[in-house]
C-alpha cells in the first residue's frame, strides 16, 4: 500500500477527513518552501500539494499566478522541485502531489521525470492541463514507477465521464467545485454535496474538493460530504503577504492547525 492509501485508510479508521494543503514550489525560495512544509506538518495536513510553477497556469486566478512568478524569478525549475520533494522526504513520510501543467514534464522527459519523482518520494502527480484521455502514455511510466496520476473532475464534466473517470482513478480524485480559476469565488456547499455524493458512489479512490475554500468553516462544511479538503489560494496569500518574514511560518501553521481543527470540529458532530 503506498502511501496515500495508508493516509486515507488511517484516516478513516479514525473517523477523520484529510486536510490537503497547496503550495507552489519555490514561492519566495526553495529554502523556504522546505519549511513551510514542515510547519504544514506539524500542524495538521495530511498530504502535501506541491505547485510546479509554470509560466502560464491557466487554471489558476491571480494569487497563485502571482506565486508561480515569485518562484520562476527565484530561479524554481521542476528538478529543483524534486530535489526540494528529496529534502523534504529525509524528514517526513506525507504523501507529496506535484501539481502543475504538462509542458515541463514533457520537456523534462517522461520517463526520467517518472523515475526521478519515484526516487524523490513523490506520490502523485496532477496535471491540470492533460485530461484522461490524453494521460495513457504518462501513466505508463508513473504506473510502474508507483506514482498516482490524479484525476482532476470538474463539475462541467458529463455524467458519463465522471463514472469513467471515477471508476479507474488513482490516489484520489480531485473535484473542484466550480468553474472558473483558483481563487475566484467561494465554495457553495449545498451545490457540491450531491455531486460528490454521486461521484462517490463510483469512485474506487477517496474524492477530494478544491476551490473556493478558505476558511476554517469552509473546510468543515466540505468535510461533511467529501474525504479530503484542498486549500491553496487563501495560504499562498499569507505567504506572500509575510514573505521573509520570521514569523511567516508562525502564520502558515496557526491557518493550517485551525483549517484542521474545523475539519475535526465537523467529523466530531
Amino acid at each position: 500500500m503506498g502511501r496515500i492509501a495508508a493516509t486515507f485508510e488511517a484516516l478513516k479508521g479514525r473517523g477523520e477527513k484529510a486536510l490537503i494543503p497547496y503550495v507552489t514550489a519555490g514561492d519566495p525560495d526553495l529554502e523556504t518552501t522546505e519549511r513551510i512544509i514542515h510547519a504544514l506538518v506539524a500542524n495538521g495536513a495530511d498530504l502535501i500539494e506541491l505547485g510546479v510553477p509554470f509560466s502560464d497556469p491557466m487554471a489558476d486566478g491571480p494569487t497563485i499566478q502571482a506565486a508561480s512568478i515569485r518562484a520562476l524569478t527565484s530561479g524554481t525549475t521542476l528538478a529543483g522541485v524534486l530535489d526540494l520533494v528529496r529534502r523534504v522526504r529525509e524528514h517526513t513520510n506525507i504523501p507529496i502531489i506535484l501539481m502543475g501543467y504538462y509542458n515541463p514534464v514533457f520537456k523534462f522527459g517522461l520517463e526520467l521525470f517518472a523515475r526521478e519523482a519515484s526516487e524523490a518520494g513523490v506520490d502523485g502527480v496532477l496535471l491540470v492541463d492533460l485530461p484522461y484521455e490524453e494521460n495513457a502514455e504518462l501513466r505508463s511510466f508513473l504506473q510502474p514507477a508507483g506514482i498516482a496520476c490524479i484525476t482532476l473532475l470538474a463539475p462541467t464534466s458529463p455524467p458519463e465521464r465522471r463514472r469513467k473517470l471515477a471508476a479507474e482513478a488513482e490516489g484520489f480524485i480531485y473535484y473542484v467545485s466550480m468553474t472558473g480559476v483558483t481563487g475566484s469565488a467561494r465554495v457553495d456547499p449545498s451545490v457540491v454535496a450531491p455531486e460528490v455524493s454521486e461521484l462517490r458512489d463510483h469512485a474506487v479512490v477517496p474524492v477530494a474538493v478544491g476551490f473556493g475554500i478558505s476558511s476554517a468553516e469552509d473546510a468543515a462544511a466540505v468535510a461533511r460530504f467529501a474525504d479530503a479538503v484542498v486549500v491553496g489560494s487563501a495560504l499562498v496569500k499569507i505567504i506572500e503577504a509575510y514573505g521573509h518574514s520570521p514569523d511567516m511560518l508562525e502564520h502558515v501553521g496557526e491557518y493550517v492547525a485551525s483549517l484542521k481543527a474545523g475539519i475535526a470540529q465537523e467529523v466530531r458532530r
